[in-house]
Parts: structure tokens; C-alpha cells; sequence
């Protein structure tokens, strides 16, 4: 295999823009690096999965935690200058603190040190507890940052639409360019307020969970449901087969909707169950990229996700799809489960 730094980069199919970043409509995301629990695989075969994904247009990558930072910088170091690579990572407040300029400077250098960088591409921001407005002092800070070159773009994580709109009409016009929340036809929570929101203040979604772990996927087609507890799932698995059977329906229903999205697979050609739920993620239009998680080295579809590209649904196939949600929870989970990012609170 050649190195990395020699791979010709594709163009992707469908680009959007974020702030001052052009990326693709499809990241990869590195969360299954941050614990064995998804299983692992060496470095080496870490990097060289991230190098067929930038070969095929998959420029951008999200969810670093843990090592995936330091193997995403590493990665990146190898490149030649001229390879144009977004990188997004997190700066996560889970307990009480002081947002001073130092404090918040602190937090984006332990970043930038990590991914071997002089500044931040996405700067994605999450706090905890909504009811500490520390967030509001923090995020003028990170504004501060931007302007001095520090950071790109500043992006939030798992805000719901009251909080989001909030922090947007506070900090100004094109301050915050994307909220990353979980979307899928199972988790349709954006469409009761978000939505709405970043109409306002043009801001697009980054989303993840759009293939529920990997549920949403022709394996599953005429499969009995999983035992939750059993040692074969993910951990990603677990959430989401709670929030199918549990929140939102029954594994029967799901497996209706499966049917539907292999009948509407193959009218579009033979594409997959994946395609199907992933544009229908991608034909929102306040849906910037969807974010599909990558065991790199285990389990990776990057050949497969770009048959995401070059088709959209039709009214027909909108209508096949919403026959079976109609059948469902979906539009009470925003009131079951709470808006988007509750489920973390």
C-alpha cells in the first residue's frame, strides 16, 4: 500500500459549506477508537483505513476522543501540504468550572497539541449543565479565539433548539455554524424546532445514529431481534436497539420499515439499506453532513457510503417511508426522551 501522503484524493459527490470550510456531505467518525469495546485494530492499519477514506473524498473526520486525536494528527502530519483534510474535535464540559480566557485557551491547546496542529479546524462545543450559564462566557471566549485565527469555525454538540437559538442570537450572525445531534428516521427530533432554528440563524447539522449503530443495514433484513445484553453488540448497538424497542416502537415494526427500504433500494438500482436512511438524512436541508462511524482496521463501508451520492428520494418513496413512521413513536420520542442531546443530561 502506498502512503498515505501519495494517495490521489477523490472528489467527493456532493460538498457544503461550513463557515470558511468546504467538506463533503459524508464524515468519517472516530468515536469506536476512543475504547476496545468496538474492538481495535493496530495503528497502523488505523491510518491506512484513514487513507482509503481520503482517497475515496472523505475529507473531513469528527469524534475525537481519546487517542483519536493524537492518530488523527499523526495521520494528518503524514500528508503532503497540498492534501486538504478537515479535522473536528470536541471540547466537552462535564463538571463546574471557571470559563476564563486561560481556562478556555487551556482546553483548545490541549487540542491542538494533540492533533499536532497550530489551530483548530471545527471546534465543536458541548456543556452539560444548561443550568449554569458558564456556556454563554465560554463561547464569547471561543468567538474571541476564531477571530484571532485560533480556530476556524466554532460548532456546537448535542445543544437543543432553545439553548441553540440562544447562543446564536447572542453571539451574532455566522458565530456558530453547526449543532452536532443525532437524526435518523428512527430519532426524527430535529424536525420539532431544530429545523426551525437553523433556518434562522443558518446553521446545518452535523448528525450521527443516522444508521442506528448499524441497524438500519440489509444484515438485519429478516433477523429475530438481538438479545440487548448480549456480548455481540456494540455498545452503539445497545443505545439504539433500547431506543428502537423501547422509545419508538418494536422490532417488528422495524423490521417493516427494513422492507420498505430494501423496496425502495431497489428501485433506485440495488442500493442499500444504508444508502436509503442516509439520504434521507442528507435530502433535509438543514442537514449538513452525516456522520457514519468507522471501525477503521475492523469495519468500514466507504466503497458502499458513496452510493449515497447522485439520487434523492422520491415523493414516492418519502410517502413509503412515512406509511410505516406513521405506525411508530417517532414523533413523541421529543417528549419521551427530551430534545436533542437530552439523553446525555
Amino acid at each position: 500500500m502506498a502512503p498515505a501522503s501519495h494517495y490521489p484524493t477523490a472528489s467527493p459527490r456532493e460538498t457544503f459549506r461550513l463557515g470558511p470550510l468546504t467538506t463533503p456531505r459524508i464524515w468519517t467518525g472516530l468515536w469506536q477508537l476512543s475504547s476496545n469495546a468496538w474492538g481495535s485494530a493496530s495503528v497502523a492499519k488505523v491510518r491506512q483505513g484513514m487513507a482509503r477514506h481520503l482517497q475515496l473524498g472523505y475529507t473531513a473526520f469528527a469524534d475525537h476522543y481519546g487517542s483519536a486525536e493524537i492518530i488523527f494528527g499523526q495521520f494528518r502530519e503524514s500528508l503532503a501540504p497540498t492534501e486538504q483534510v478537515v479535522g473536528a474535535t470536541k471540547w466537552c464540559v462535564f463538571k463546574r468550572i471557571n470559563p476564563s480566557r486561560a481556562v478556555v485557551m487551556g482546553a483548545i491547546q490541549e487540542r491542538m497539541d494533540r492533533m499536532k496542529t497550530d489551530h483548530v479546524d471545527l471546534l465543536q462545543f458541548h456543556w452539560q449543565d444548561y443550568a449554569d450559564k458558564g456556556y454563554l462566557t465560554a463561547l464569547e471566549i471561543l468567538h474571541d479565539l476564531k477571530m484571532e485565527g485560533v480556530i476556524s469555525a466554532i460548532g456546537l454538540c448535542n445543544f437543543d433548539a432553545i439553548r441553540t437559538d440562544e447562543i446564536c442570537t447572542q453571539l451574532g450572525p455566522g458565530a456558530i455554524v453547526s449543532n452536532q445531534v443525532q437524526f435518523s428516521i428512527i430519532d426524527t427530533r430535529p424536525l420539532h424546532g431544530m429545523a426551525d432554528v437553523c433556518e434562522k440563524h443558518n446553521l446545518k447539522l452535523l448528525t450521527y445514529g443516522t444508521l442506528c449503530g448499524g441497524f438500519l443495514a440489509d444484515k438485519w433484513l429478516h433477523k429475530p431481534e438481538p438479545d440487548l445484553y448480549s456480548g455481540d453488540l456494540t455498545p452503539s448497538q445497545r443505545k439504539y436497539l433500547d431506543m428502537i424497542v423501547k422509545a419508538w416502537g418494536s422490532w417488528e415494526l422495524f423490521q417493516s420499515l427494513l422492507i420498505i427500504l430494501r423496496v425502495i433500494g431497489d428501485r433506485h438500482g440495488g442500493l442499500s439499506i444504508a444508502n436509503i436512511a442516509t439520504r434521507w438524512v442528507l435530502d433535509h436541508s438543514f442537514v449538513g453532513a452525516v456522520i457514519i462511524g468507522a471501525r477503521l482496521g475492523l469495519s468500514e463501508h466507504p466503497d458502499d457510503n458513496q452510493r449515497v451520492f447522485g439520487f434523492h428520494l422520491t415523493a414516492e418513496d418519502n410517502s413509503d417511508i412515512e406509511a410505516v413512521l406513521a405506525h411508530s413513536n417517532g414523533r413523541t420520542i421529543i417528549t419521551t426522551i427530551g430534545d436533542c442531546g437530552a439523553e446525555y443530561r
